[in-house]
């Protein structure tokens, strides 16, 4: 079992939650000169690994100032995900991989990834034994966890447990079941009972989403770091106002309408500079979910998310945010 560098003394790192769809390349660069401590990838399927390296890879390139990065990956087949961790962190060289065993949507859970594994927890002990056996001297293996797969199974703190027991060095939980998808609170009196009895860092997960939330997790539960998703999606500047208000006590002003419209282009230019989703329309298109959560709060209310959910150029964009006056 590795210790984790970035939780050594009074540190309560600040990372990016994995996101598929979200989480790549781009937007991990963004959040790191804003202020996130950790970086996690979109999540990578084993068997795409083991069939398609070459075409997956994407998912999980980083820069080499992403670190403190981990690679995440999903799958149900103990054997098979031991033998793609090996490739991944030959290949990558992570600072840490990460187990999904918490995402909910159909198509990962559908292969008996993600959450689902938290119904066969037999099942979860082998794999992350496997992995840990797998690449664990060379890297730390960590896991990302829900609370159950629904309100009569909860079984974080069995799940933490076995966890500890396989090799895992740190444990994400958010603060949900499974069936609860995203609705509902995050149970962070859940969360903190698994943090206090567990021997590995904590990162609490769920609903975050202002600095005054991560000080009162810091100052009110056992967790070692919390890990921020959604809020991030519409408002990733939340790393820096978090990590100055941890530090200082005072809350920087969030960012001005015209900042706002300067980083959406920035983003922007840079995904269609990086020629990752293709050329420029297919990478626009890509985009619009992005630029609507961008756009919450900004003038033009509903009209500006339909104009941003048709957007198909970089000068159609241009010419839509200016439209809102600034």
């Amino acid at each position: 079992m590795h210790t984790l560098p970035w939780f050594n003394g009074n540190a309560f790192p600040l990372y990016l939650a994995p996101m598929a769809g979200v989480t790549d390349p781009i937007f991990r660069t963004l959040c790191k000169e804003l202020g996130a401590d950790v970086l996690v990838t979109e999540f990578v399927s084993t068997e795409g690994v083991l069939q398609a390296w070459e075409r997956n890879r994407r998912y999980i390139e980083f820069e080499p100032q992403h670190r403190p990065l981990g690679i995440q990956i999903f799958g149900a087949n103990p054997a098979n995900m031991a033998k793609a961790a090996r490739i991944i962190v030959d290949a990558m060289h992570p600072d840490f991989l990460d187990i999904n065993c918490g995402c909910p949507v159909p198509k990962v859970v559908g292969k008996n990834g993600g959450s689902s594994l938290l119904k066969d927890l037999p099942l979860l002990s082998e794999i992350a034994r496997s992995i840990v056996q797998s690449v664990g001297m060379d890297v730390p293996v960590t896991a990302k966890i829900r609370l159950g797969w629904d309100a009569q199974t909860i079984c974080a703190l069995e799940t933490c447990d076995r966890l500890v027991q396989a090799g895992i060095s740190a444990i994400a939980i958010h603060g949900r079941t499974r069936s609860q998808q995203y609705g509902g609170r995050a149970d962070w009196d859940a969360i903190h009972t698994c943090a206090a009895a567990c021997p590995v860092p904590v990162i609490g997960n769920g609903d975050i989403s202002t600095p005054e939330d991560v000080r009162r997790i810091r100052e009110t539960t056992a967790v070692s770091g919390v890990m921020i998703g959604r809020a991030a999606m519409t408002s990733p500047w939340i790393f820096a106002q978090t990590r100055e208000y941890l530090r200082t006590g005072n809350i920087p002003p969030p960012p001005s309408d015209s900042e706002r419209i300067a980083f959406i282009l920035r983003h922007a230019r840079l995904a269609i500079d990086s020629t990752r989703y293709g050329g420029e329309l297919h990478t626009m298109r890509m985009l619009r979910s992005r630029l609507i959560a961008y756009g919450k709060g900004l003038p033009g209310g509903k009209s500006l998310r339909a104009q941003l959910a048709r957007v198909e150029s970089i000068g159609e964009l241009e010419g839509i945010l200016h439209e809102t006056g600034h």
